[in-house]
């Protein structure tokens, strides 16, 4: 195997590859451009035109896909993936994943779209990296551009693998990306609908790309991912990597579960309270009239909306975070 397709071991020792560029017997070149951070590129006469961008690793304890990425690499640098796509790797935070920590000083998912010019330290620098290196890599305007940034969830979650469907203004979800999703293994798709700081955020809505947040079950360390299924995604990549989708996916957005934000939980002050169990599972159901939180001044956050649903609750975040996401059932009337 080339040694470039060891870029997880070589991230996770913190060391530089001696050779920078490789080829594969069939002629596909991998170039190391940066800590985690791997370009491979088929032949021209295979190549089909799309650009496809795989991350993993922002959180550093998010194992499961960074191993998906590593068994994709390392395919292609044993010659037994052949890919007709150019192909971005990156691992997101590297210094958090030889600690096997979510991060080291904040959380670089909410640094993007410019917000890391407004802080400092390691994953303020590394997000400014990041966006460097994916509009680099996204820059040719005739080709398409496509980019899964895939993440475990800090907690158990009633629809275990799930998409985030970023927002921007003046473009339409698309339908056909969303049944590539859903024959990917993913049960539900949210649908947002207004702009944010994250990595697939910045990629959608800064540099055109098709992108997503994917959500794959719970964190675990390194090698205990038994209990996470990705052999749908697994295949998927494989596929979109080697050109051999099917034209028309016959499931389409058939057992897709579509939501869309009804309200964020935004916490203000030291004294929120967020008035859910511990250990609450991503999508479980609130009733209408239930006081879900409470912050500083008398604000109260109380369900209003049938079958409104919380995600990422989390009353740890700093002041001026996200604290929890209520969502709530949505249709395919808005799909382009």
């Amino acid at each position: 195997m080339l040694a470039l397709g060891q870029l997880l071991e070589l991230t996770l020792a913190g060391r530089e590859p001696a050779a920078k560029i490789q080829l594969t017997p069939e002629g596909t070149r991998l170039r190391w451009l940066a800590e985690g951070a791997l370009e491979i590129t088929p032949p021209e006469a295979r190549d089909t035109g799309l650009d496809l961008l795989l991350s993993a690793g922002i959180h550093g304890n998010e194992t499961a896909p960074i191993e998906l990425l590593d068994r994709l690499l390392r395919s292609i640098a044993n010659n037994q993936l052949q890919p007709r796509v150019r192909i971005l790797l990156l691992l997101g935070n590297p210094a958090a994943m030889r600690h096997g920590e979510r991060y080291i000083e904040q959380d670089i998912n909410r640094l993007f779209n410019g917000r890391h010019e407004y802080s400092e330290g390691y994953e303020a620098l590394r997000a400014g990296e990041l966006e460097r290196l994916a509009a680099s890599f996204f820059s040719s305007p005739e080709r398409q551009h496509l980019h899964y940034d895939l993440h475990t969830a800090i907690r158990a979650s009633k629809i275990e693998q799930f998409a985030l469907y970023p927002w921007a203004e003046g473009r339409l979800h698309s339908r056909r990306e969303l049944a590539r999703l859903n024959a990917a293994g993913m049960e539900a798709a949210l649908l947002q609908s207004k702009s944010s700081i994250t990595f697939s955020a910045y990629t959608y809505s800064a540099l055109g790309a098709e992108a997503f947040t994917l959500e794959l079950g719970k964190a675990r360390p390194f090698g205990q991912n038994e209990m996470v299924n990705l052999d749908l995604l697994e295949a998927r990549l494989q596929h979109i990597i080697e050109a051999t989708e099917p034209d028309e996916d016959e499931q389409g957005l058939d057992g897709l579960q579509l939501f869309a934000v009804a309200r964020e939980v935004i916490k203000q002050s030291d004294e929120f309270q967020l008035h859910l169990p511990a250990d609450i599972e991503n999508f479980t159901e609130l009733d209408v009239g239930y006081l879900l939180a409470e912050d500083r001044g008398g604000v109260r956050w109380t369900i209003e909306e049938p079958g409104a649903r919380i995600i990422f609750p989390n009353p740890k975040v700093k002041n001026g975070q996200r604290a929890g996401i209520l969502i709530v059932p949505s249709d395919n009337a808005q799909l382009a």
